[in-house]
C-alpha cells in the first residue's frame, strides 16, 4: 500500500496547472449515456474515480477510450448498450455511480442501479433522486439492494427537493433532458459543476435555463446528439493548493484556475493574511497566492454553494491549527466530517470537538508523525500539515487521495515540497 513521506519546512515557489474537476467529470461521463452519438471530453483528470467510472460505463457496453494513461481526453460512445445496470461491486467504491440512474431511465426506459451503501463522512441518502424520478412518472422499487426503475417515457414535472443535493440535481437534470414536456427543478444545487454539466447538455441539444440558480427549467427533447466539451478546473484542488501555499509560505501561480468559483474560500484566506491575485489570459484563469509569516486564525461555517464548501473544511482547519489565535469551525453538511481531527492531534494540533463545532487553538508548530487518511479531503489536510510540521510525516492509506487529486505529490514537488510516494 502506498504512503507519502513528507519532510516539512520548505517554502513553495513556482507554478502548477490545476486539473479538470472530478465532480464535473463524473456526471459528464454519465451524460454520454443520453445519446448514441460520440461524446468527447477534454481536461479529464487522471483519478481513481475516473478510472472506476470508465470501468462502469464499459461494463454497460459503452466504448470508452482514453488514448494513453497520460491523455486528458476521453471519447465515449454509447451506441451499443447491452446492460442497463450499475452493479454493487463498482458502485460500492464510488457513490457517483448513482448518476447512471437518470440517463439510463430517460433514454432506455429502465435501469438497475445498486444502492451506494455507507460513506465514511456521513449519510448521503438517494431518496431525493428516487422521489424526483417518481414525480416524472417512473415506477421504482428497491429490491435486494438495487434501485429498479422503469418508465415508458419520463414526463416533465415540477420537483422540489427536501434538501439541496448536488448529485440529485444532476441526476434529475440529465433525466429531464429527454422527458416529455417541461421539468422545473426547485431548490436545485448551484455548484459550478452543475452549471458545467448543463452547458455540456446544451451543447448536446438540450434546452435548459436557470442553471447556476436554485430554479432550473428543462424543456425535454426527443433525442440528444454528440458534442465536445472541456471540463472546468477543479475548484477543490485549487483551494487545496491555495491552503498548502498559505500554510507553508511562498509564492505560487496556479494556472487554469477559476477564482470566481472559490469566492468564500479566497475571502477567508485574505482574512487570514494571505495575498491573492487573480485574472485570465488566453481564455484561461489564473490565481497567484503569496504567504509570509504566521497567519491569523479565522472562523468559518460550511454550507451549500456559494458559501464555504464542506470539501475545503479539513484543509482550512489545518491552517487554523498553526495560525495565531483561536477559531471556530462549524460543519453543517456531513455529520462525520471531523475524522481528520484525531490525526491532526497526533501532529500536535490543539482541537476540541463539540458536536458539529470544532474549537481550534493555534499552536506555534506541528511535529511530524505517522498519520492515517480517513477520507479524500482529510488526506489532503494531512498532507498540508506535513508540509509545515517539523521532521518527517508519513501519510498512510493515500488511496483516498488518489480518488480526487491528480498526482498531488508530483505537483507539490514541482513547487519545492520535499514529498515522495513510497510503496510499503
Amino acid at each position: 500500500m502506498d504512503k507519502l513521506l513528507i519532510r516539512g519546512g520548505r517554502r513553495l515557489q513556482g507554478d502548477l496547472t490545476i486539473s479538470g474537476a472530478k465532480n464535473a467529470a463524473l456526471p459528464e461521463m454519465c451524460a454520454a449515456l443520453l445519446t448514441a452519438a460520440p461524446v468527447r471530453l477534454t481536461n479529464v483528470p487522471r483519478l481513481q474515480d475516473v478510472s472506476t467510472m470508465l470501468k462502469l460505463l464499459r461494463n454497460m457496453g459503452v466504448s470508452a477510450e482514453r488514448r494513453t494513461d497520460d491523455a486528458d481526453e476521453v471519447l465515449l460512445h454509447a451506441s451499443r448498450i447491452d446492460k442497463l445496470e450499475a452493479p454493487y461491486d463498482l458502485v460500492k467504491t464510488m457513490r457517483a455511480s448513482i448518476l447512471a440512474l437518470g440517463p439510463l431511465l430517460a433514454r432506455f426506459g429502465q435501469a438497475r442501479v445498486s444502492l451506494p451503501g455507507g460513506c465514511a463522512i456521513g449519510s448521503r441518502p438517494v431518496d431525493q433522486h428516487i422521489r424526483g424520478l417518481q414525480a416524472m412518472g417512473a415506477q421504482i422499487e428497491v429490491e435486494h439492494g438495487y434501485i429498479v426503475a422503469r418508465a415508458e417515457r419520463l414526463k416533465g414535472a415540477r420537483i422540489t427537493t427536501d434538501m439541496v443535493t448536488v448529485t440529485g440535481t444532476e441526476n434529475l437534470l440529465m433525466a429531464a433532458t429527454l422527458a416529455d414536456g417541461e421539468t422545473v427543478l426547485e431548490n436545485a444545487a448551484q455548484e459550478p459543476e452543475i452549471t458545467d454539466l448543463a452547458e455540456m447538455l446544451i451543447a448536446m441539444g438540450a434546452q435548459i435555463e436557470g442553471h447556476g440558480t436554485s430554479r432550473i427549467r428543462v424543456q425535454g427533447v426527443t433525442q440528444l446528439h454528440g458534442a465536445e466539451h472541456r471540463i472546468i478546473p477543479d475548484r477543490i484542488e485549487t483551494g487545496t493548493f491555495l491552503c498548502a501555499v498559505a500554510a507553508a509560505g511562498g509564492d505560487v501561480l496556479l494556472k487554469d484556475a477559476r477564482a470566481e468559483h472559490l469566492d468564500a474560500v479566497i475571502d477567508k484566506l485574505r482574512e487570514a493574511g494571505v495575498a491573492i491575485e487573480s485574472g485570465s489570459a488566453e481564455g484561461r484563469g489564473w490565481i497567484r497566492v503569496k504567504s509570509d509569516g504566521r497567519l491569523k486564525a479565522v472562523s468559518f461555517r460550511t454550507s451549500e454553494y456559494p458559501a464555504f464548501p464542506t470539501d475545503m473544511q479539513a484543509q482550512f482547519m489545518t491552517l487554523d491549527c498553526i495560525a495565531e489565535g483561536a477559531s471556530r469551525v462549524t460543519e453543517t453538511i456531513f455529520e462525520n466530517r471531523f475524522m481528520h481531527v484525531n490525526e491532526l492531534l497526533r501532529l500536535g494540533a490543539d482541537i476540541a470537538i463539540n458536536g458539529h463545532l470544532a474549537l481550534v487553538q493555534g499552536v506555534a508548530r506541528l511535529s511530524g508523525a505517522a498519520v492515517m487518511a480517513t477520507d479524500l479531503r482529510a488526506s489532503a489536510s494531512l498532507v498540508i500539515a506535513g508540509l509545515v510540521a517539523d521532521g518527517q510525516t508519513t501519510v498512510d492509506r493515500i488511496y483516498h487521495l488518489d480518488r480526487g487529486y491528480d498526482r498531488m505529490e508530483a505537483k507539490l514537488r514541482s513547487i519545492g515540497a520535499d514529498i515522495e510516494r513510497v510503496t510499503a
